[in-house]
C-alpha cells in the first residue's frame, strides 16, 4: 500500500508541473521584466511551509545575480518591514492567497511603494487583486492523504521559482564565472577561480637546478624541496628540461653511476608547461590528457617560475 500512495504522491505532483508549464502567460514575462528592471532587491515572503519554499527561491535568486532576501510574514509587521524599500521587488508566497499574516503587509507595501508579485493558487483572492502581477501556481489535487498538507502546491511553487531564476539568469547574461564568484567555496567555484599562480610551488618548495648538475646535485634539490621532479634550466634561466622520479628510475636501471652524471644528459626535454595565470582546472586537464604528474610554470621569456604537482591540485580540491 505504502509503495502504491508513493507513486501516486510522485504521479500528483508531476501533473501539477505539467499543468504549471500549461498556464504560464505573459504575467511570467511582465514578472521577468519587473525583477529586471528592480534597483533595489528581491523580498520573498511567506508563512509555514510556502515560507521555506521562499527562502529557496531567495537563495536561488541571490545566487544566480539577482540581489534577493527572504522576508517571514509574521516577521516583518514586527519591524523586519524596514528591510523594505521603494525600489524592491516583492515575491509574496501564498495559496490561497488569504494568509492573514501576508494579507497584512499590502496596505504598508503599498504605503513603501513597493512592486509586488504574487504566487497564488487563487487568482480571485485578495492577494491576487492587490498584486502589480500574480503568476498562477495553483493545483488540482495535493499529494496529502489528508488533502491538508501542502504538498504539490509547494512543488509547483519551488519549479516556478526556479523557472524565473533562470529566466532572469539567460536575462542578464548570467555566466559561470559569475557563479562562481558568488560559491568561492563550492567544487564549481574553485575551478573557475583558481588559478596556477594560486596553487603552484614556487620559493623553496620550487627546486630550479642548471642543466650542468650532477643527478646526485639534483636529488639533494628535489629532497630539499620535499618535490618530486626540478626544473633545469640554461645559463640564461631558460627552461630545457625536467627530471622527476620517472626519469631518476628508467636510467638507474641501465646506469649504475647515474648519479655522477650531468642532469641535461638524463632529464625530459622540452617538457609540457604553462604560465601561473591559466585556470587550475586547466593545468589538471593538460595532466590527465598527458599523464604526467608535474608541469613547469614559465613566465613570458620561457623561465620557470613554479612547478604545479597534481598533489597540489588534489589539496586544492580540483581532484
Amino acid at each position: 500500500m505504502s509503495l502504491k500512495k508513493a507513486k501516486e504522491v510522485i504521479a500528483i505532483e508531476a501533473q501539477a508541473i505539467q499543468n504549471l508549464a500549461k498556464n504560464l502567460d505573459e504575467n511570467f514575462l511582465k514578472a521577468v521584466d519587473l525583477i529586471v528592471k528592480c534597483s533595489g532587491r528581491v523580498v520573498v515572503t511567506g508563512m509555514g511551509k510556502t515560507g521555506i519554499i521562499g527562502r529557496k527561491i531567495a537563495a536561488t535568486l541571490s545566487s544566480t545575480g539577482t540581489p534577493s532576501i527572504f522576508l517571514h510574514s509574521a516577521e516583518a509587521v514586527h519591524g523586519d518591514l524596514g528591510q523594505v524599500t521603494s525600489q524592491d521587488v516583492l515575491i509574496l508566497i501564498s495559496n490561497s492567497g488569504e494568509t492573514e499574516e501576508t494579507l497584512r503587509l499590502l496596505p504598508l507595501i503599498k504605503k513603501i511603494r513597493g512592486k509586488m508579485i504574487a504566487l497564488t493558487g487563487n487568482l480571485k483572492s485578495t492577494l491576487a487583486r492587490h498584486s502589480d502581477v500574480v503568476l498562477n501556481v495553483s493545483v488540482k489535487k495535493e499529494g496529502c492523504p489528508l488533502g491538508l498538507s501542502p504538498m504539490a502546491s509547494t512543488t509547483a511553487t519551488l519549479v516556478l521559482g526556479d523557472a524565473l531564476a533562470a529566466c532572469l539568469i539567460e536575462r542578464r547574461g548570467f555566466k559561470k564565472e559569475d557563479f562562481a564568484f558568488y560559491h568561492p567555496g563550492g567544487t564549481l567555484g574553485r575551478r573557475l577561480l583558481l588559478t596556477v599562480g594560486d596553487v603552484m610551488r614556487s620559493g623553496n618548495f620550487f627546486p630550479k637546478v642548471l642543466e650542468n648538475k650532477t643527478v646526485k646535485d639534483v636529488l639533494f634539490a628535489i629532497t630539499r624541496a620535499r618535490c618530486g621532479s626540478a626544473c633545469v634550466v640554461n645559463r640564461k634561466g631558460i627552461l630545457v628540461g625536467i627530471f622527476t622520479d620517472g626519469d631518476l628510475r628508467r636510467h638507474l636501471e641501465v646506469d649504475a653511476n647515474l648519479s655522477l652524471r650531468q642532469v641535461k644528459e638524463v632529464m625530459s626535454k622540452n617538457p609540457t608547461v604553462i604560465s601561473k595565470d591559466k585556470l587550475a582546472a586547466e593545468a589538471l586537464k593538460i595532466l590527465q590528457q598527458k599523464k604526467i604528474d608535474e608541469l613547469p610554470v614559465v613566465d613570458a621569456q620561457h623561465k620557470p617560475v613554479g612547478l604545479l604537482d597534481v598533489q597540489d591540485l588534489l589539496k586544492a580540491g580540483l581532484v
